[in-house]
């Protein structure tokens, strides 16, 4: 029979003679700083893909020591899934580094492509994946089912991924007669290895589309392609452009890629503020949307907000300014009120009166608090604990420059009568909105700079070929395919 043609991408990995019975077990638990380490590099992960998307957009090209540095997060990824829930194939514990490891069981490596596709970078990560994701969900995370309960005619979801599934029970038979099936490790590698492929493909380290094959078995027919292992690592003391990943590197990587990624949270909300500064005020004032407030009742309320703290009239003043309450009746001829005034004045003056209490707004779903009474409040103008209030017939807009209290808004009809639909909106003049927005787009772009700068040093490195005969780094000792 043929060998099937090789692909760039190679994942190679050899079941361990001797398994544990019970150590498939616990392993998720020693997994933990494997765990935590990843985290963290798969989000510089992300970042570098990132740079890489623009870098092969414009030239063309995969910058080599961002290629290096994403087949060795993808590497240290695959060691760990080997040994844990990917396949439990070894019990020697991964190492902690980004480098191949040459005697480790599970090794995986990707040709560098000197050239990539422009236009492909555009659309090979999700239009022309698209299949692909759909046999990957299936193998580590779909294989989705619903079900209906009679009780509360719910549909209910959940899922299970054929990888998990199969490597379920090797852990069982493992348990129960001490060997891994090799017929059944054959098949969890070629699972394993699409799955990888795909990722690689969407990660855009290769123009070469992922086959529809499941290759079985430890030994990836790309290797036996190429016609030999992937050499091991240069000597000791003959560094390495861009293929020199220590720990320094790797961690000033990390830490531009996160500082890089968090400072987008200020620049996106000082952008959104900023925007919304400058186009959304009515006037001086930014408002809410409007939604419908009915009761059969004798008034509709809010729940009480509370403004307190050092330095809260300052802070209000600037941040919030001056409140604005538009109330207007669904009937124009009818009269209405609106006040705000201290919690416990309204508490006490409603008192023994049937009213509502708003709970959430949704859009122009209103929920409520019912409080249940026979009375009849007075004459809501006649009070005299209201800080801001108005009243008329049609459209009534009350002012309020807020201050700290415990306070509420309510509506009623004029009279006092029960039955109030109105529909109401609020706004504020926020007089430091402008400032807080560029603030915010200031921090965001020191973030942004400054994790670039740690991007920079960590990509660019120190290491350099020790001669013209150097070795390059252990992905580039293979044939490369062209883009």
């Amino acid at each position: 029979m043929s060998s099937a043609p090789a692909y760039p991408v190679t994942v190679d990995a050899a079941l361990d003679p001797h398994l544990s019975r019970w150590l498939w077990l616990v392993k998720w638990i020693l997994l933990v700083p494997h765990y935590i380490c990843l985290a963290f590099l798969w989000v510089a992960f992300c970042v570098m893909t990132v740079v890489a998307f623009f870098s092969i957009l414009f030239t063309g090209r995969y910058p080599r020591a961002v290629f290096d540095f994403n087949v060795g997060v993808m590497r240290w990824g695959w060691r760990v899934a080997y040994y844990g829930s990917g396949a439990l194939g070894t019990d020697r514990y991964p190492p902690f580094t980004l480098a191949d490891v040459p005697d480790y069981p599970a090794r995986f490596d990707v040709a560098y492509p000197p050239r990539l596709s422009r236009g492909l970078v555009l659309v090979k990560w999700w239009l022309l994946a698209i299949p692909h994701y759909v046999v990957v969900g299936l193998l580590v995370g779909g294989g989705a089912w619903v079900a209906s309960s009679e009780r509360d005619d719910a549909w209910r979801w959940g899922s299970g991924g054929l990888v998990g599934i199969l490597v379920l029970v090797a852990g069982v038979v493992l348990l129960v007669r001490g060997s891994y099936p090799e017929p059944l490790f054959d098949i969890v590698l070629g699972l394993d290895r699409w799955v990888l492929r795909v990722a690689a493909y969407s990660a855009l380290m290769t123009d070469v589309y992922p086959p529809f094959r499941l290759d079985l078995g430890g030994t990836d027919p790309g290797t036996a392609g190429r016609g030999a292992e992937p050499a091991p690592p240069a000597p000791a003391g003959r560094p390495l452009a861009g293929g020199d990943w220590g720990a320094g590197r790797v961690g000033l990587v990390v830490a531009g890629s996160l500082l890089a990624l968090l400072s987008t949270g200020p620049l996106l909300t000082g952008a959104a503020l900023g925007a919304a500064d400058r186009f959304a005020r009515d006037g001086d004032y930014l408002t809410s949307g409007d939604a419908t407030f009915a009761t059969a009742g004798s008034a509709v309320t809010t729940d009480s907000v509370l403004l307190e703290g050092s330095g809260a009239d300052w802070a209000l003043s600037h941040m919030l300014g001056t409140v604005r309450v538009r109330v207007t009746p669904q009937d124009p001829a009818d009269r209405v009120f609106v006040g705000i005034a201290p919690t416990q004045d309204v508490t006490r003056y409603l008192t023994g009166s049937s009213y509502a209490t708003v709970r959430t707004i949704r859009g122009d779903q209103v929920t409520y608090a019912e409080h249940v009474g026979d009375g009849t409040p007075a004459a809501p103008a006649a009070q005299t604990f209201w800080v801001a209030s108005a009243t008329g017939a049609g459209r009534r807009s009350l002012a309020w420059d807020v201050s700290r209290g415990d306070w509420t808004i309510v509506v009623l009809n004029a009279d006092s009568s029960p039955g109030v639909d109105v529909r109401a909106d609020v706004a504020a003049t926020f007089p430091a909105l402008g400032a807080a927005a560029l603030g915010l787009i200031v921090l965001g772009l020191v973030g942004l700079a400054a994790g670039v700068v740690l991007l920079a040093v960590g990509v660019r490195g120190t290491g350099r070929p020790a001669g013209p005969g150097a070795a390059g780094p252990p992905s580039a000792r293979v044939p490369t395919l062209s883009g």
